[in-house]
């Protein structure tokens, strides 16, 4: 089947209203930010929730789950007075797959260091954050750059790399969690338009934007993630991220079977099961 526009957006708003609702979200590392009221707090636990989402969804619930136990009932609070040293005495051990406990240490040391000097990672970002840009892409580079001058070392698995062009798909789900404003999304940075967000982009997602005719491309690179966010903004100018939440539920979500809302059934079905229980970083 070839979607034309008009069937494209009756898909999309009809996978939307079904499951863009709070229920849905577990198993989902952004059900942590909803434990959070304070920006400051759920900044810091969605970068890192996202950050360790990629590989099996039950250990990177599992992973999260023992960092923030380790910062206490305030993250702010703790990232505000831990050293480096306090910090490897909290994760001694700590593995996330390819993620070492020196490589969290890193992050949490750095994101300590850009609060003390910001007030916040959100300011930090506004700091490099400019509306008339067509996307938030140079101001997302320009906020690594600046966890980076304050990291031991330049690679981190933690911590991808916006120079290289690849979709960086954890930052911008990260983003698209502290920008966007809804029943799912818990939002905290209102400054930023949702206008200007990228979808968080890997393999499943792109065999749904293959499978809506979104884009042809074979690599889910950054122009592939920009590709496809372009035709998301066709149908919504204002808030192109809009349907990313109800579509991924194919791959986390047992109980979803978006396929059966569609003629074009092979793509979802061979993405669902590629994608059982698992995240792509």
């Amino acid at each position: 089947m070839r979607f034309t526009a008009p069937s494209r957006k009756r898909f999309l708003e009809a996978v939307y209203e079904t499951y863009h609702r709070p229920e849905f979200i577990h198993p989902d590392p952004l059900e942590f930010l909803c434990r959070y009221e304070h920006a400051g707090d759920r900044e810091i636990v969605g970068f890192l929730a996202s950050s360790l989402a990629y590989g099996r969804v039950a250990q990177i619930l599992k992973s999260v789950e023992r960092v923030i136990k380790g910062m206490g009932n305030s993250p702010r609070f703790f990232l505000a007075k831990a050293s480096r040293e306090d910090l490897m005495m909290a994760f001694p051990g700590f593995k996330h797959r390819f993620t070492t406990d020196g490589e969290l240490v890193d992050v949490l040391f750095a994101m300590g260091r850009v609060i003390s000097i910001y007030g916040s990672l959100y300011e930090c970002f506004l700091h490099g954050y400019d509306p008339e840009e067509t996307d938030i892409s140079e101001a997302m580079a320009a906020f690594v750059e600046e966890l980076k001058a304050h990291m031991k070392t330049g690679g981190n698995s933690l911590l991808p790399c916006p120079s290289k062009q690849s979709a960086c798909k954890r930052l911008h789900l990260f983003l698209r969690w502290m920008v966007r404003e809804d029943a799912v999304d818990p939002g905290g940075w209102s400054a930023v338009s949702p206008a200007k967000l990228i979808v968080p982009l890997d393999v499943h997602m792109h065999r749904i934007g293959i499978a809506l005719g979104m884009t042809s491309r074979k690599q889910a690179d950054l122009r592939t993630a920009r590709e496809i966010t372009g035709a998301f903004r066709t149908v919504a100018p204002d808030d192109p991220v809009r349907y990313d939440f109800s579509l991924t539920r194919i791959g986390i979500r047992n109980d979803v079977d978006i396929g059966s809302m569609m003629h074009y059934k092979g793509s979802l079905k061979r993405s669902k099961n590629s994608m059982r229980g698992v995240w792509y970083g």
